[in-house]
This record gives structure tokens, sequence and C-alpha cells, in this order.
């Protein structure tokens, strides 16, 4: 079962809890956007108060028009990148129920019965009812065949 839910303090037994929140996410994109708007706003009003025997050189004008269109870019790559990356988490979520993890110490291991999906991580509840972040140096192997993979920083 996966559940998403916005980060909290949950116990957990590694130094590293996802703590970045979808809203949080969000409203940086919202205040990146109130911060475009605010540039075509000053633009504009650029435009209207310029001496009219002194306009502004073209290529001025042409290089805060190149600095809008790099913002708007950014903005809209940035909102693509987050949902490939909460697809991938959903995926990687879906890949450790039934199976076997051991946390890098090897204190805790178990079946993963239950992910919470953060933006930044996700935490596994194991049948024991203890949580463990799915995160580099976890071991996650299948429960049938104890066939082993260990979680690297490169695929997490």
């Amino acid at each position: 079962m996966v559940t998403p839910v916005s980060a909290t303090s949950t116990t957990t037994t590694s130094s590293y809890t996802p703590t970045v929140t979808a809203t949080e996410s969000s409203t940086d994109a919202a205040d990146a956007t109130l911060n475009y708007e605010s540039f075509l706003q000053l633009f504009v009003a650029q435009l209207q108060n310029q001496d009219p025997t002194e306009p502004m050189d073209a290529t001025e004008q042409m290089a805060q028009l190149a600095t809008f269109s790099q913002v708007e870019q950014t903005i809209k790559t940035n909102s693509n990148l987050e949902s490939l990356l909460q697809r991938t988490s959903l995926q990687e979520a879906n890949s450790v129920i039934g199976r076997t993890v051991t946390s890098e110490d090897g204190e805790i291991t178990g079946v993963v019965t239950e992910v919470t999906l953060y933006t930044d991580g996700i935490v596994a509840t194991l049948d024991s009812g203890e949580e463990l972040v799915i995160g580099p140096g976890v071991v996650v192997s299948d429960t049938t065949t104890d066939e082993t993979t260990e979680t690297t920083a490169d695929e997490s």
C-alpha cells in the first residue's frame, strides 16, 4: 500500500528523514511566478516611462526579454522534473513492497508491508512495525529467493 502524505516527523533509524513536501515545492513555483509577473510589470512600466528622446537601447531590451524567457522555461522545467521524480518515487515505492529490506548497519530487517512516500524520499513500514528510510546502503532482497540488491546513492 502506497500512502502519500505530507512530511511530518517520523521515527526512523536513519540519520536522514525526508522533509520536503509537495506543498513547499508548489509554493516555490508560485513565488517564482509572482516574481515573473513582477518582472513583466516592471518591464512595461520601464517602457511606458522611458524618455522619448532617449528610448531604451534595443540590445538592452532584448536582454531583458531573454531573461524573462529563461525564467519562464526554468519554471516549466522544474515542474516537469518534479512530475518525473514523483513517478520514479512511486515506482521505487511499489518495487519494495513485499520485499525484505535490511538497514545499512544490519540492525533492522523485515518485510515491507507499507511505504510512506514523501517528495524527497520513501519510508518503509516493516512487518515488525519498525520504519526504515529507503536510501543509500539499504539492502533490498526478494523474500522467496534471497536475491539481494543494494540501493546506492546513484539509484536514490
